[in-house]
């Protein structure tokens, strides 16, 4: 009887066994200097990120969530103040407005790259508009020509905590707008050993400002001109992501190799007109931070390649609009039909560089047997 291939959503593990020895040396560095907050090893990985990223500063924080946090707080974002951002992501995007006391201004998305749709942008442009957040969802970057066109003077503030290394027409994500944020949790393309972000930006005055914030607010030392927060990032943690930055491309164009092979294989298999496949829009570099299609039934398909061995996860099941914690913003299922249909029909299928041809085999196998049931 032939064993079946079990495929995990995402094996860290494959990843880490050829650097074992590399990133347990640069840990044991950070613990024979006795640095462990900021300091040298957080310095070399800002310098080496903004060479990778292409942007004049890199200023490395505790989290994705906290880059955003920080960013709408070093831009001034308040009370009254409105911030359009799509109702269809992760929720740190949406629940730093609020915690910084703004208001969400939700919008829907484009159904075929579920980022933000710059029309609707356009539409939910008030005087109280004080920034925008368009999300690089699943490792594409939103149209950020259309936004930046829409947005005129406004803040374009880009979530790209799941696109490092994505392009628009040669541009990499973080380069584009006012700021850019980016995580590092262990999952994403680039992965520390646990939280850790950055926020990117061409603006040298708002660099020192989100210096300043991650820090409490202090400059110098116990001298407090703002009110900041605790948003540094631990010296391990810079440590693991320098030596992980040199393998980035190299990881990210398996991830792309991986997307191009599932779409031959679902073309071989009769199943290309019946899911709905990841697009890559022209002039655009995906790097498939997650590759999500859309299929009938997705419930019951889950359910079925779960009993197969096969890992998937939905991303995401409740827009922002339809959240408890949303309900004073006024909306109802129906406002926003694009992402709603989006968190009902998507799933999210293995793609991380390490996959192998196998994998996908039996990928593609079980969710046409799911298909056919």
């Amino acid at each position: 009887m032939k064993t079946r291939t079990t495929v995990p959503l995402l094996d860290l593990e494959a990843q880490y066994r050829p650097l074992r020895d590399e990133i347990l040396a640069a840990i044991t560095r950070v613990c024979d200097s006795q640095r462990f907050i900021l300091g040298p090893e957080v310095e070399a990985l800002e310098r080496e990120l903004e060479r990778a990223i292409g942007v004049e500063h890199a200023i490395t924080m505790s989290s994705g969530t906290d880059a955003i946090l920080a960013t709408l707080m070093a831009l001034g974002i308040g009370p009254g103040d409105e911030v359009i951002t799509p109702t269809y992501s992760f929720f740190a995007t949406a629940g730093c407005v609020s915690r910084v006391g703004g208001t969400p201004r939700l919008v829907d998305i484009d159904p075929a790259t579920y980022n933000v749709d710059p029309e609707a942008v356009r539409r939910a442009i008030t005087p109280r508009t004080k920034a925008i957040i368009p999300v690089h969802l699943y490792g594409q970057m939103a149209d950020m020509d259309a936004l930046l066109a829409v947005a005129g003077d406004i803040p374009v503030i880009e979530d790209a905590c799941q696109a490092i290394g994505a392009e628009q027409r040669g541009r990499q994500a973080g380069t584009v707008g006012r700021a850019g944020c980016f995580s590092f949790f262990p999952s994403k393309n680039l992965g520390a050993f646990g939280d850790a972000g950055l926020v990117t930006t061409n603006d040298a005055a708002l660099a020192h400002e989100l210096r300043l914030l991650r820090n409490h607010g202090a400059e110098p030392k116990y001298f407090h001109k703002r009110i900041g927060g605790n948003f540094r990032l631990d010296a391990l943690q810079a440590a693991v992501l320098r030596v992980k930055l040199p393998y980035l491309h190299e990881w990210t164009e398996g991830r792309r190799a991986n997307a191009r092979r599932y779409d031959e294989l679902f073309e071989a298999a009769g199943l290309a007109e019946r899911i709905v496949r990841p697009s890559e829009a022209p002039g655009f570099r995906h790097i498939f931070n997650q590759y999500v299609v859309r299929v009938p039934k997705r419930d019951a398909v889950r359910a079925y390649l779960t009993e197969q061995g096969i890992g998937t996860e939905i991303y995401y099941p409740v827009p922002f609009h339809l959240q408890e914690c949303f309900a004073p913003l006024g909306h109802r299922r129906g406002d926003f039909p694009h992402a709603e249909a989006a968190a009902d029909s998507t799933l999210a299928l293995p793609i991380y560089g390490e996959l192998t041809a196998e994998q996908q085999q039996a990928v593609v196998a079980a969710l046409g047997d799911a298909l056919s049931s």
